[in-house]
């Protein structure tokens, strides 16, 4: 048996190999080369309520919608693709387009306290519990 020295870094050729795999197997099965947005989102909840954090780098506040009906949330918005007239595009593979997020939070919440805000490319958004969803600590008294 012999045996061949292994490189960690990837040749030009294996990198061309790889593409025309990619290009050979897309065309095989009619692959659309376009895929959705879908920020990726944090859920937590504690004993007031939930708190949501969703990762939307390159969007501002006007590109983002939040809404609650009942105990579900709705995030969407729609990330646009920039695009400069004087330069020709290689390579594109930031994803664009329009999204949509829901999460049913399961318990009653309080809508009319709902806080959103915006920074640094996250949205945050607070969602209170309802009275009646809050879980409350009962002392037992002895007899």
């Amino acid at each position: 048996m012999t045996l061949i020295r292994w490189n960690a870094r990837p040749s030009r050729e294996l990198a061309r190999v790889h593409n025309e795999f990619d290009r050979l197997f897309g065309d095989l099965v009619g692959a659309d080369r376009t895929a959705t947005f879908l920020p990726p989102i944090d859920l937590e909840e504690t004993t007031e309520g939930f708190v949501l954090r969703a990762d939307l780098p390159g969007l501002t506040q006007k590109d983002v919608s939040v809404r609650l009906a009942g105990d579900t949330l709705f995030i969407t918005g729609e990330r646009k693709q920039e695009t400069n007239e004087k330069a020709t595009a290689h390579r594109r593979e930031r994803v664009v387009g329009r999204f949509e997020r829901s999460l049913t939070l399961g318990t009653r919440v309080r809508a009319d306290q709902v806080e959103a805000s915006f920074r640094d490319g996250v949205l945050e958004v607070r969602i209170p519990k309802a009275d009646e969803a809050r879980v409350r600590e009962i002392e037992v008294k002895v007899g």
